[in-house]
């Protein structure tokens, strides 16, 4: 049965999740919607267009996946909202991302338990680009 000071605590732990992955969200959410409105988001798209197609996704995808790889899911998530991506597009950005997310802090704990870091995180990158192309080709 649950109890009210588990039921309190329960709720601060929750509350404190929440206050952690907005402070996250919001400003990328934000950052990206500005963007939108200026020629930066234009220019990534461009930029980006040629690998990002490989992956049957649009340029502006190169940022949530930037994103996420870099600082966490969180903040691709952030990125992801404020974009017009498809279901198709955020699936297989949501695949690439599962292997290779978060990848400074994730490197550097791989470092510290004796796997060789630099070779772990070109592992997950390039298992990410390869999944990436296969569920591109059978979606």
């Amino acid at each position: 049965m649950i109890t009210k000071d588990t039921f309190r605590r329960g709720l601060r732990k929750g509350w404190s999740t929440t206050c952690a992955l907005t402070r996250v969200v919001i400003p990328v959410y934000i950052a990206v919607t500005f963007f939108k409105y200026t020629p930066v988001l234009n220019w990534i798209k461009e930029a980006c267009a040629p690998v990002m197609h490989l992956f049957g996704l649009s340029g502006e995808a190169a940022l949530p996946l930037v994103l996420g790889n870099i600082l966490n899911l969180y903040a691709a998530l952030g990125a992801i909202a404020s974009l017009s991506l498809s279901s198709r597009e955020i699936t297989i950005l949501a695949l690439m991302l599962l292997i290779s997310h978060n990848l400074p802090v994730e490197s550097a704990v791989s470092g510290r338990t004796g796997v060789n870091a630099l070779a772990m995180t070109g592992l997950r990158l390039g298992m990410s680009f390869l999944l990436g192309i296969i569920l591109n080709l059978s979606l």
